[in-house]
């Protein structure tokens, strides 16, 4: 991080946390060097587990059980704190205005306006949920 740019809150979108842990050459090179900056403080949202159980179970994600069975140990590594659903996320996620249908994505989006912070995906839909985006 330079002497100019300030630390900023990134929420880690669950691609992006998978890539960060098991596939980090597939992570843009602005991504990979936020991840990595000292300042930079990583958050992982409960929707996180939530959607890799259900992508799991459903069998649309075979490779999460791995994930799953290390899940805080992994967020560990990467020092990702979590950060809990609360009632003003799941009100703000129930609420906003985009047409877009997927809960998890919703979620993030909620979380990231409430708690300030920018959203590390790739996923172009978070263009339309009102949040800055960093790729």
């Amino acid at each position: 991080m330079g002497v100019s740019e300030r630390p900023v809150k990134l929420l880690l979108d669950t691609h992006a946390f998978i890539w960060a842990i098991a596939s980090p050459e597939r992570l843009s090179r602005r991504a990979a060097e936020a991840l990595r900056a000292t300042g930079n403080q990583l958050h992982l949202s409960s929707a996180t587990p939530w959607e890799l159980a259900t992508k799991f179970r459903i069998g649309k994600l075979p490779e999460a059980a791995r994930i799953l069975d290390d899940l805080d140990s992994l967020a560990a590594d990467l020092l990702a704190r979590q950060l809990p659903i609360t009632h003003a996320h799941a009100m703000r996620a129930g609420s906003l205005k985009a047409d877009h249908r997927d809960p998890f994505d919703r979620m993030l989006a909620a979380q990231a306006q409430l708690e300030g912070m920018q959203v590390v995906t790739r996923d172009p839909a978070f263009q339309g949920l009102g949040v800055d985006v960093l790729w």
